[in-house]
């Protein structure tokens, strides 16, 4: 997925034009992610029920997670593949490559396959206990998603798997080498959980101690690296306590701060407010 190292350039505007025509001659949205699974915001014009969820704060987090899950997880051994969504909707995603290695992932999806439609609502339903107000104010929207059958789907996915050769030929999506700054910040994105100190960064990067505190000052505008290892930690914090329903105690050690009471403090310290405050008014409780 990228790794330390790689920094992934991409042609917004051949993409989105790209993008749009696919949209045009098939029906289903199609979007481009980085590759850490972050929509790089190419594509607008979601369903209704898609685009529901993703106004709703609480929605557009569990959309990013679910996202970045799928990255995580995929396991094909090359093209498509395929799967249901956070709230049930059938969705797919493909790597695309830079001789072996990921770029970037070409994500397909906001459908509902030929089984009956019913059936498919008492699935999403399910999923949807979070919903304000109830699952049951959505179900307009659900039945507006089109259907597609077995066959239209491969016929989709095999066309789109000859077009990332096209995508690669094009020079629409580039590997660059990273700078520091990023290789730190990308660092800290995957082991933000982990027991971090300046001196193993340094040994992790190859960076140089003096050199790794004067980018940490760049990247948190004019803070330690203590601070930035702290806020990502906050930012993974806040995710969590507004998708699940961990005790806070579990919160803090799944982002690398065993002790309760400190972190308390330094969540207060980011946000203004304790943990248990930030849940409640986020969701509405």
């Amino acid at each position: 997925m990228g790794g330390v190292g790689v920094n992934t350039l991409f042609d917004e505007e051949q993409l989105r034009r790209l993008i749009a025509n696919l949209k045009i001659l098939t029906g289903v949205p199609a979007n481009i992610l980085d590759p850490e699974g972050r929509d790089i915001n190419l594509f607008r014009g979601h369903p209704p029920f898609c685009r529901a969820i993703n106004d709703l704060p609480e929605g557009h987090e569990r959309c990013i997670a679910c996202d970045q899950c799928k990255i995580r997880h995929y396991t094909a051994e090359r093209g498509f593949q395929f799967y249901r969504c956070h709230v049930g909707i059938c969705e797919a995603v493909m790597p695309l490559y830079d001789r072996k290695n990921p770029l970037a992932y070409l994500a397909v999806g906001c459908y509902l396959d030929d089984s009956p439609m019913e059936e498919q609502w008492e699935h999403t339903r399910a999923l949807l206990d979070w919903w304000p107000g109830g699952p049951d104010s959505l179900k307009e929207a659900f039945f507006q998603f089109r259907q597609y059958s077995q066959q239209e789907v491969q016929a989709y996915a095999e066309t789109l798997e000859a077009l990332s050769a096209y995508i690669q030929l094009k020079g629409m999506i580039l590997a660059t080498e990273q700078t520091d700054a990023q290789k730190l910040a990308l660092y800290l994105d995957e082991h933000y959980m982990e027991k971090l100190s300046l001196a193993s960064i340094s040994r992790h990067l190859h960076i140089g101690r003096t050199k790794l505190c004067a980018i940490a000052k760049e990247l948190s505008g004019g803070e330690t690296l203590s601070y930035l290892i702290a806020r990502r930690r906050i930012d993974a914090a806040k995710r969590l306590l507004l998708q699940s329903n961990m005790p806070i105690s579990a919160v803090a050690e799944s982002v690398g701060i065993s002790d309760y009471n400190y972190f308390s403090k330094v969540f207060r310290s980011m946000t203004g407010t304790t943990p248990s405050t930030f849940r409640k008014k986020v969701r509405g409780q």
